[in-house]
């Protein structure tokens, strides 16, 4: 009894975990805020300011000391040697009478530590370091710009879906109409009252408006499933959309451009710059101050303790005077493009706002147009309706009068999407599309 009570529970559970995929409340922010932090590409947003993080710190480590430390033991097999020193009594007379004796050698050590403190480098090291903070700081702004990209796709993709599921409304409605008919005419033909013919026209129609209901039913599918797989949701999750807020959206004021790609553009210039001076560098000399310890001990034979050494190193690379002219006018040009590359994308991005401007004012005209125009397509249905039962209009006025109504009602439905569309369109252009949403970073 307990067993199948279990399995019971198990069955009741994976069923509610199953009707709760299948029928999720998304709102947009919901969604925004998923796909900021949940999305690969988000991830891949993050993992670059990591990355150029880790890449500044690296070079951070150039400017401080190098401290080497080394220990040699080495066994010798009874070398010949030929010792130049006298050992032993200093006395020639004595030198003469007794043989030199060999010092029996077969191990040496060595052990030595050093230390080495930039002290000029033609300030290489402090652009390079500022080049690694301004691209660090550019990379920190794309990903930010790149969440702005994020953002409007998943919200491209949530209207188009939330299009597909108003579409398979707004036909399921009218095939029932449809369906009405078909038995209307068919009892109608069945009495004589009908031609044969324009019941047929009805059936066809009926069957035009399932073929479309199907086709909308596969878009919503697909729309369902590419969502839920770039929010990292489980594949077979659909999702229920609320409506009040779609179209819904507050008057477009004058505001400054705020991109996060654009600063991150001046940012990589002045990076340029400091690769000028990096080049630069190499028409000056480097200077470090050095310092060491070493000992050595050659058994029965030397021993050397506390060599100590202090002192500063100058090099300098006489070729470079001729060398480095090339790479300095290489970065030079490199900067000079990106001056370029930064005026256009200026241009570029005035462009977009003035455009998404325009997209957003024809969207509220439009879907005003299609408002009256569902009204008018709905009264005439009507009238035309009313004239049918009178027998002063045929069937085919009639079903041209229903498809009028149906086409009526989907431009509406997407005109009002379109509506939210174009306005976080704008805002994207602008650069303020994340700011207005209430993020909750993981």
């Amino acid at each position: 009894m307990k067993s199948k009570s279990l399995v019971l529970v198990c069955c009741l559970l994976l069923g509610l975990k199953s009707f709760s995929q299948e029928n999720q409340n998304l709102s947009l922010e919901e969604a925004v805020n998923i796909a900021i932090n949940n999305s690969d590409d988000a991830k891949l947003a993050e993992t670059t300011i990591k990355t150029a993080s880790e890449e500044l710190k690296v070079t951070k480590n150039s400017q401080y000391p190098e401290f080497s430390l080394s220990v040699q033991y080495q066994y010798l097999t009874s070398p010949d040697i030929d010792l130049q020193l006298a050992l032993g009594n200093s006395d020639p007379a004595d030198s003469e009478t007794e043989e030199v004796g060999t010092p029996d050698i077969n191990q040496i050590m060595l052990g030595q530590a050093s230390v080495s403190m930039p002290i000029f480098s033609g300030f290489r090291l402090k652009n390079a370091v500022n080049a690694s903070q301004n691209n660090f700081e550019a990379t920190s702004l794309e990903a930010a710009s790149a969440k702005e990209r994020i953002a409007l796709q998943t919200i491209s993709t949530y209207l188009n879906l939330y299009k597909a599921q108003q579409m398979v409304a707004v036909v399921k409605e009218n095939l029932k109409s449809a369906q009405q008919r078909v038995k209307d005419f068919s009892a109608m033909e069945e009495n004589g009252l009908l031609a044969r013919n324009d019941l047929l026209k009805a059936q066809l129609q009926e069957s035009n408006i399932n073929l479309t209901l199907k086709e909308a039913e596969k878009n919503v599918r697909i729309l369902n499933f590419r969502l839920a797989t770039f929010l990292k949701l489980p594949e077979d999750s659909t999702f229920k959309l609320p409506e009040e807020t779609i179209g819904v959206t507050p008057s477009v004021e004058n505001t400054s451009i705020h991109r996060a790609d654009l600063e991150a553009l001046d940012y990589r210039q002045k990076a340029s710059e400091n690769s000028i001076k990096m080049a630069k560098a190499a028409y000056y000399p480097s200077i470090a101050l050095l310092g060491g310890y070493a000992a050595l001990d050659i058994q029965n034979a030397l021993t050397v303790t506390n060599a100590m050494n202090v002192g500063v190193g100058v090099s300098y690379d006489i070729s470079n005077i001729f060398k480095a002219k090339n790479e300095v006018k290489l970065a030079q040009h490199k900067a000079e493009e990106l001056q370029y590359n930064i005026a256009k994308a200026k241009d570029d991005v005035k462009i977009q706002v003035e455009n998404a401007k325009e997209e957003y004012q024809l969207a509220l005209t439009q879907f005003e147009v299609y408002s009256q125009s569902q009204e008018q397509a709905e009264e005439n249905y009507r009238i035309v309706k009313d004239k049918y039962d009178n027998g002063l209009v045929d069937t085919n006025d009639l079903l041209e009068a229903d498809v009028d109504q149906l086409q009526s009602k989907i431009n509406k439905t997407n005109a009002q999407a379109d509506i939210s569309l174009k306005y976080y369109q704008l805002l994207q252009a602008e650069g303020l599309l994340t700011n207005k949403f209430n993020f909750k970073n993981n």
